[in-house]
């Protein structure tokens, strides 16, 4: 199909593939209480519950867990050297914070608490279903030789571009299950290679990522023992992605940062097919309310959100449908249509989608990485135009306005959500810094 967007102004620059920001029309106040969307507010705390039951699991499974009591965390870092490279030490701009989910345990990256979280729940239903775990029972038997033995009988599986695969095929794999990850030809190949080193059977398909998660679904409806892992469908991933908010909010009151109707919160989140951003968002929603403004942000030839969104359409929007390549270096982000569940959740509650170009990334994670030592890989680089496009595009600034926030910006903090780059190879790494230095055609 061929779509036209609608009259906006961020519509030339969309199609001409140059960085721009879309501002959302249908954005209003208290959009976490309507009723018609498929989850409630409540879900946000089970699923906060969920995790603490599964910590004592999780730091069975995974060592590198034991400092923090099974909780899968990551650091919330004020910008300073980074800050100034980056060109946001006006007063305008607030505090400037990363959200280090780049540096998460177990995963490497934000579908650590996604695709874990997913895996282990299913774990626990499965076992109690089947009389491997009763109630009261110490949910470590899960990581028993025993438990091992019966979920190798099960298949986990799941379509990604990669780090969903990663954060999947690592949880199966901890707890004794068989893996599958079909992945898309975006897929990087030290990301194949490390799944494979673990036992994971990754299954690769020439054609995009949504092709790949076709695949997938297919081949588990046909085998009762195979649960797929739906990044398309989930709630059990958006669930597991919206605790972070609560994790947040912690970690802001703790340095003495104030959220409120004089203070507003901005958050900048990468977006492939939507789901950790918009669990993210429906989280800190939920914490924040109306204070806290959600962006996503895309590649400039991959923003499936933002044409779906644009559109208006009910039915689902694809790049291609507009004339887009869906070619991009960050691999975690080429999806050509995002989800139809989190569209539907996103509708009212996202504040605005913005587009970045690749050299963008490069720069910006090159910046990361000599400024404060934050490691990246390209896709999680994107957040860092969030303050810019926010305090001075025009865009942004007729929202603040809209909002009548435009003189509370100084006192407003700034989040950057970086969502992977820790496990990436040296040698990949070092080729990132490399490609900093060389123009990238999107």
């Amino acid at each position: 199909m061929t779509m036209q967007l609608p009259n906006n102004p961020a519509r030339a620059n969309v199609l001409a593939a140059r960085p721009t920001l879309w501002t959302n029309p249908q954005y209003h106040e208290n959009a976490i209480n309507d009723a018609s969307l498929p989850l409630t507010p409540d879900q946000v705390d089970q699923a906060q519950a969920n995790w603490k039951r599964l910590a004592p699991l999780l730091e069975t499974c995974f060592p590198e867990l034991k400092t923090t009591a099974g909780a899968i965390r990551s650091d919330l870092i004020e910008l300073n050297a980074l800050r100034d490279a980056l060109g946001y030490g006006g007063a305008e701009f607030g505090h400037v914070f990363v959200k280090a989910d780049s540096a998460l345990p177990v995963a490497g990256s934000i579908k650590a608490r996604g695709g874990v979280y997913e895996v282990f729940v299913f774990a626990e239903d499965l076992a109690k279903r089947e009389g491997l775990l009763g109630d009261g029972q110490d949910i470590r038997q899960l990581a028993s030789d025993e438990a091992k033995v019966f979920f190798a009988r099960y298949t986990i599986a799941v379509g990604s571009t990669g780090n969903l695969g990663l954060s999947v095929g690592i949880a199966a794999r901890a707890l004794g299950f068989k893996a599958t990850v079909h992945m898309s030809s975006d897929a990087k190949v030290w990301k194949v290679e490390r799944l494979r080193k673990l036992g994971v059977e990754v299954v690769q398909h020439e054609a995009d990522y949504t092709t790949a998660v076709e695949n997938a679904r297919i081949v588990a409806e046909s085998d009762p023992t195979i649960y797929f892992v739906d990044d398309e469908q989930s709630r059990q991933l958006f669930l597991g992605y919206s605790v972070a908010a609560l994790e947040l909010a912690e970690q802001l009151s703790t340095r003495g940062i104030m959220v409120d109707a004089e203070h507003p919160l901005f958050l900048y989140l990468p977006c492939g097919i939507g789901g950790a951003p918009g669990g993210v968002t429906y989280g800190a929603k939920k914490v924040f309310g109306d204070n806290v403004h959600c962006f996503f942000v895309e590649p400039v030839q991959s923003p499936c959100a933002l044409v779906h969104m644009m559109s208006g359409s009910e039915e689902l929007v694809s790049v291609y449908d507009v004339g887009l390549t869906n070619k991009t270096e960050a691999d975690g982000m080429a999806v050509a249509r995002m989800s139809a569940f989190v569209a539907s959740v996103m509708r009212n509650m996202l504040a605005g989608i913005f587009t970045v170009e690749d050299d963008e990334l490069f720069r910006w994670l090159l910046l990361a990485h000599q400024s404060q030592d934050i490691r990246l890989e390209p896709s999680a680089a994107a957040g860092f135009a969030g303050p810019q496009f926010v305090v001075k595009h025009p865009q942004g600034q007729a929202l603040c306005e809209a909002l009548n926030i435009v003189d509370r910006l100084p006192q407003a903090a700034h989040v950057v959500w970086t969502t992977g780059g820790s496990f990436v190879p040296q040698e990949q790494f070092d080729c990132f810094l490399k490609d900093a230095a060389v123009p990238h055609k999107t």
